[in-house]
């Protein structure tokens, strides 16, 4: 199983999808009348191709966003759009990687990739399509095995291709790598940063770790907890050799996401 991060040549036989804005407008959300907002007034756009971490503590809302943007969640006020599409329930052109991988035991992994596939009706190309994405994911050899025979981060990455197989537009990321050990973690995050950039896909993954930010996303959102607001917005800057722990430009570009992190926390 590969350790090392993949390279954008290692894709180049993948189709690049299409790409998709995300605009959040006016979002708030209460669950309960008289349990207060857990969202306010969240106004955010992501770009087409951008990669955004939503950082935050429990309690921030930053899990509730990311629900509403893949339609699982309606607003109790505000819009989201992805492309020229208003969000009104879930759809295959975005599509949401949990943090348990969520795969049928008894089935193959070529079985539980081409899930979303089979039940959407497609017949056609459905095994050529499986076997791209697996490849993407560095699973091929695994296709005819048995998933729960697989480690957790070989099922983690069944639970990536399953959710490219449809060839989505944008993927979200409700920190699906969270229970791994911290070397499976970092392959993955690495990995998952470059076959998003590879096929053109906007990606918005919720996390409360700053590293983890650092190395997948372009760009830092911060949101409070116990306001349900955002309260900072930055640019991760490095480059993409730069994107390893061990870097010194890594290591600088952490420093500074982490003092902005402490010092939106006591911001009121």
């Amino acid at each position: 199983m590969r350790h090392t991060p993949l390279e954008p040549s290692q894709t180049d036989a993948v189709a690049v999808t299409a790409t998709a804005e995300v605009r959040i407008t006016a979002v708030g959300h209460t669950y309960r009348v008289g349990d207060g907002e857990v969202l306010s007034g969240i106004d955010l756009n992501i770009g087409a191709g951008e990669v955004v971490a939503l950082i935050g503590r429990s309690g921030s809302g930053k899990s509730t966003l990311l629900h509403i943007i893949a339609g699982l969640l309606e607003p109790s006020e505000g819009v989201v759009h992805i492309g020229n599409e208003r969000v009104t329930g879930p759809s295959a052109a975005w599509v949401m990687m949990f943090q348990a991988p969520s795969l049928f035991p008894w089935m193959t992994v070529a079985e539980n990739a081409g899930l979303g596939l089979r039940y959407s009706g497609q017949k056609e190309g459905v095994d050529d399509r499986v076997a791209e994405v697996l490849d993407l994911v560095d699973l091929s050899a695994f296709s005819d095995r048995n998933v729960q025979d697989l480690s957790g981060g070989q099922q983690q990455r069944v639970a990536l291709a399953r959710s490219l197989a449809p060839n989505p537009d944008v993927l979200l990321l409700d920190e699906p790598f969270s229970a791994l050990d911290m070397f499976t973690r970092q392959s993955m995050q690495q990995d998952v940063r470059a076959i998003t950039k590879r096929l053109g896909l906007t990606m918005v993954l919720v996390t409360h770790d700053v590293s983890e930010a650092a190395l997948m996303a372009d760009r830092a959102v911060f949101l409070k907890s116990g306001s349900g607001k955002i309260v900072g917005d930055t640019p991760v800057g490095l480059a993409p050799k730069a994107r390893d722990l061990n870097n010194p430009d890594f290591q600088a570009e952490l420093a500074r996401l982490n003092g902005i992190y402490s010092q939106m926390q006591t911001q009121c």
